[in-house]
């Protein structure tokens, strides 16, 4: 099994429609300062075998970074691990503020 890739526009729909996705964010702290979803959970790459045993393996999981490659690699470790519903946001939080929401400042 792998993981899938989601537009910021098209996890926007599921959720919308009604689809519980848990929104992951694997920047740094100082990162998700400048920009972050409201409904976002911070969980630092640099810390995932501290917060891995804290998620559910069957929960539908959409991970985020600035631009999408640590949160690919982030896809890869928990579909590793034996996560089974997991997406990697393609363009992460710099490709959300230019389509979804212009109000998310932009690094």
């Amino acid at each position: 099994m792998d993981y899938s890739t989601i537009t910021p526009a098209e996890l926007t729909a599921k959720r919308a429609a009604g689809e519980s996705i848990r929104l992951i964010d694997v920047r740094e702290p100082p990162e998700f300062e400048i920009a972050q979803l409201a409904d976002s959970l911070l969980l630092p790459m640099s810390q995932i075998n501290e917060w891995l045993g804290q998620l559910d393996p069957a929960e539908a999981i959409a991970v985020l970074c600035h631009h999408g490659i640590r949160s690919a690699h982030v896809c890869a470790y928990l579909v590793q691990s034996g996560f089974q519903n997991v997406s990697n946001i393609a363009g992460g939080i710099d490709r959300w503020s230019a389509e979804v929401d212009q109000s998310l400042p932009r690094y």
